[in-house]
């Protein structure tokens, strides 16, 4: 079961126990002045009408990724060192319940959590977050489909083939997730493209369906303009 947190380096185990409990009504972020995407004037991209907040992906920027994309203005990206921070709590230490709910904030199918991207400060509640897999995981429909079925309680998933504006091949689904906890049903979406490093997914959630919707500009902005790094 996927689980939604907000800036999990840092955080205590209460903390993440909470955010397991509450499934995304209230995800935050901290802003301990980590730098985040890095500045540009800000821009209209395309026919989306999201402003770029500047590029991510690259060495030196917010989160080194195998690829680079346009995050939107005013949205904080912050790296996240999933492998780190499960090799800290991982099951079998002192606190097992520490290495669950690490287990289940990092880890989604066959892919690790590497970049969570917070759209808090533009005004909206939820997260672009992108999670990165082992090189030799080339197929990017394969790994997009355990991604999606290590998240209990998902329905109505529809795939589709796509090439991002840097000429990336990938592959898109958008799907329902349904809260048990909530009894509440929204909107997701995420893609996952293959690079020389593993694959890679970038994953929109968001409170709800609203929010989700408000935010998917952002998400059509990092598809558009996503390249290798």
């Amino acid at each position: 079961m996927q689980v939604r947190v907000g800036a999990v380096g840092g955080r205590v185990i209460a903390a993440l126990a909470l955010a397991a409990v509450l499934g995304g009504c209230a995800e935050s972020a901290d802003d301990d002045g980590k730098k985040g995407a890095s500045a540009s004037p800000a821009t209209k991209d395309g026919a989306a009408g999201a402003a770029s907040g500047g590029t991510i992906g690259a060495a030196g920027s917010a989160c080194e990724l195998p690829v680079s994309f346009t995050v939107a203005k005013d949205w904080k990206a912050k790296a996240v060192d999933g492998d780190a921070e499960l090799s800290k709590s991982s099951p079998g230490s002192d606190d097992d319940l520490s290495g669950a709910v690490a287990e289940a904030l990092l880890r989604q199918g066959p892919v690790t959590a590497a970049c969570e991207i917070d759209a808090k400060p533009a005004g909206n509640i939820g997260f672009l977050r992108v999670w990165t897999g082992r090189t030799g995981d080339a197929d990017a429909g394969g790994v997009l489909r355990q991604f999606v079925a290590a998240e209990d309680n998902t329905s109505k998933a529809k795939y589709r083939s796509f090439k991002t504006g840097g000429g990336v091949s990938g592959v898109e689904v958008e799907y329902l997730y349904t809260s048990k906890l909530l009894e509440e049903t929204k909107k997701e979406s995420a893609f996952a493209v293959s690079t020389p490093d593993g694959p890679v997914v970038l994953h929109l959630g968001g409170m709800d369906t609203e929010e989700h919707e408000a935010m998917r500009p952002a998400y059509d902005l990092a598809k558009r303009t996503l390249k290798l790094a």
